[in-house]
This record gives C-alpha cells, sequence and structure tokens, in this order.
C-alpha cells in the first residue's frame, strides 16, 4: 500500500509512519512566504494581542496552548481539515518578551528567534548567526531585515513587507512604510 491510500485519513498512520495531512498541511506552510519573529531583551518583533473573559491581559504562554489545542483537535476530528498555517504568536506579558511557533499539527515550541515559509532553513542559518539574547529593539529589526533579504525575491521596500513590534508597554504597532524605509536605509 502507497501513502496515497492514507492520504483522506486524519487519523491513520501510513506504513512509513506518518499522518499524510499533517505532512500535506506541513508542506503549504513551507511553500508561503518567509515570516519570521525575534525575540529582543525588551522587545519582540510580531503579535496579536486578546484580552481574557476577566478582561486582563491573556498571559502569551496561555494564548498559543489554547490555539495549538484548537488546532491539534483539527488533526483527530473526522470531517475536518488540519490548518494548513503555521503561526508565529509574539507577545509581551509578566514574564517578558515572549515568541512561540505553532505548527498545522498543534504541536507548538517557544523560540528567540524563528522563521517559517519559503527559504526557511537559509533564515534560520542567518537568525542562528546574528541572534544575540541582548538584542535591542533597532537591531531585531535589522536583523529581520537582513535575513528577509537573503531569500527574497526581488526588491525589498516599505510597500511589500510588514513589521510588527511590541515592548514593554504591551502595545502592538506596525511599522509604517516610512520607518521600514528608514530602517532599509539604514542597513544598506
Amino acid at each position: 500500500m502507497g501513502d496515497s491510500q492514507y492520504s483522506f485519513s486524519l487519523t491513520t498512520f501510513s506504513p512509513s509512519g506518518k499522518l499524510v495531512q499533517i505532512e500535506h498541511a506541513l508542506t503549504a506552510v513551507g511553500s508561503g512566504q518567509t515570516s519570521l519573529g525575534i525575540k529582543g531583551s525588551e522587545n519582540t518583533v510580531s503579535d496579536t494581542k486578546y484580552w481574557s473573559c476577566l478582561q486582563e491581559p491573556i498571559p502569551v504562554t496561555q494564548l498559543v496552548r489554547e490555539t495549538a489545542a484548537v488546532m491539534q483537535e483539527f488533526t483527530q476530528s473526522g470531517g475536518v481539515r488540519p490548518f494548513g498555517v503555521s503561526l508565529l504568536v509574539a507577545g509581551y506579558d509578566d514574564n517578558g518578551p515572549q515568541l512561540y511557533q505553532v505548527d498545522p499539527s498543534g504541536s507548538y515550541f517557544s523560540w528567540k528567534a524563528s522563521a517559517m515559509g519559503k527559504n526557511v532553513s537559509n533564515a534560520k542559518t542567518f537568525l542562528e548567526k546574528r541572534y544575540t539574547d541582548d538584542m535591542e529593539l533597532d537591531d531585531a529589526v535589522h536583523t529581520a531585515i537582513l535575513t528577509l533579504k537573503e531569500g527574497f525575491e526581488g526588491q525589498i521596500s516599505g510597500k511589500n513587507i510588514e513589521i510588527g513590534i511590541i515592548g514593554a508597554d504591551k502595545k502592538f504597532r506596525v511599522l509604517t512604510p516610512a520607518e521600514i524605509e528608514d530602517y532599509l536605509a539604514e542597513v544598506e
């Protein structure tokens, strides 16, 4: 029996030991645009902000755990397919800057810096060489831009990339195209 006979079942392992639907979802993630996150000493580059039912900020780890649980449920329920996305969740809570990656399988990992999408191996190699634990915001943004440049097809500008930041003030903001252009000028 080939793996194709197992490709429609979510919970049946193929003879090679794979859940084929999860493999398909991971392939979809790998063919998407490069995305990355970097955790600096006081900031993270990227985020989503939610409030719990108690009207208090939800801890980043709890948000990630609950999101991953929903994604994992879609790998084992009948009549559904796994999410064909990975998430980079960056935030700032009482434990400081946080960065997590959630995969289509519902697995999640904490990272200091991570990348996904096209050219992920080159991006991760570049991040491993460049990342430091005491990275300040400007250096984190510069590193993010340089990492994207490694595998970017075409010219990077403030119009075709987005950069989000969050710091100790716990306010997420997306840099304007003009701000991105300023950072681009600094790294050239």
